[in-house]
């Protein structure tokens, strides 16, 4: 990983961006201070760990939720066709 300034990455970003594609991370920085990072993707998206973690997340959630369905009511068969004739 390595780390260049707001205006480095400016003039030389199609050059950061290849390399990023080369699977390198790139940290850019302001007065020294990290404000941004360019990484890579994973082809696949579960090999990300942040998607990997909104996903567990979102099974916890559903997990928890009772089982029991959800009632709406009876269903009519206007409910269910419209007003076309039977």
């Amino acid at each position: 990983m390595r780390s260049v300034s707001i205006r480095e990455a400016n003039q030389n970003f199609s050059r950061l961006l290849k390399e990023v594609e080369r699977g390198e991370t790139v940290v850019i920085t302001r007065q020294g201070k990290p404000v941004a990072q360019l990484s890579p993707r994973p082809a696949n998206r579960l090999d990300d760990p942040e998607v990997r973690a909104a996903a567990e997340r979102l099974r916890r959630h559903f997990d928890a939720l009772p089982r029991d369905g959800f009632r709406v009511g009876t269903i009519t068969e206007e409910d269910k066709y419209g007003d076309i004739e039977l």
